[in-house]
């Protein structure tokens, strides 16, 4: 059993993930910036519930250490899942302020969260960590004419993923004793998308249960979704 800490998993993707792990017998940890949704979801799940609101600095730091004195200062799998879309002004009139909004949650808050929790991870046997990314953030598939991902433009959001995925591959090369892996949930109705993707979030959720649970000789500093490997 490894214990799992989720960003974001209130609902959506996060919550899905911590279903299925607390399923597979987990102890998991539902990081949400809302106590009353973060309570609801972890008592209706099995879970455990923490306030993590990953933009401010003194409530990842304040849930590192609840989760420390809870665990003996172990932490065997962090989920970097938080993340937001943010608006959808026309390319030519997005602002300074919109793109660091979304920064702010999907690239600031995985590294402030996985700077907290580092000395959590290091401790544990096996550290893991999982950044929830996008094949939106993949120059490989948004530059392909006949992938989806070609037909969206969202600087903001697209470049954010992009950057997720250079934390991850950074943070792997200087921490061999983790296993730090990006992943791509595929195109799956959530709130983040308004519910229009094919997939279910079962199927969004494969890439960050089977990369929450690699083992401690399993890869790392690699993008993978449900299929397999994604290009950078």
């Amino acid at each position: 059993m490894s214990t799992i800490l989720i960003t974001g998993a209130n609902k959506g993707l996060g919550r899905e993930a911590a279903r299925r792990l607390v399923d597979a017998g987990h102890d998991v940890w539902i990081g949400a910036r809302d106590p009353e949704r973060g309570r609801e979801a972890a008592e209706a799940l099995g879970a455990r519930h923490v306030v993590l609101d990953v933009t401010d600095q003194a409530s990842v730091d304040a849930a590192a250490q609840e989760v420390g004195a809870a665990t003996g200062g172990t932490l065997d799998v962090l989920v970097n899942n938080a993340g937001i879309a943010g608006g959808q002004t026309p390319v030519a009139e997005i602002t300074t302020a919109e793109v660091e909004e979304v920064y702010a949650v999907n690239v600031f808050g995985a590294v402030r969260a996985f700077q907290a929790f580092l000395p959590l991870l290091t401790a544990a046997q096996h550290g893991v960590v999982v950044n929830v990314s996008s094949g939106l953030g993949s120059h490989v598939a948004t530059s392909d004419p006949d992938r989806i991902e070609s037909s969206f433009q969202a600087p903001a959001y697209c470049s954010s993923k992009a950057a997720l995925n250079m934390l991850t591959a950074q943070w792997a090369a200087a921490l061999p004793g983790l296993r730090v892996n990006c992943v791509d949930p595929g195109y799956t109705a959530t709130d983040l998308n308004g519910n229009s993707g094919p997939q279910t979030v079962e199927e969004g959720t494969d890439a960050i249960v089977t990369a929450a649970t690699v083992a401690a000789d399993g890869p790392t500093g690699t993008f993978f979704d449900r299929h397999g490997t994604v290009g950078w």
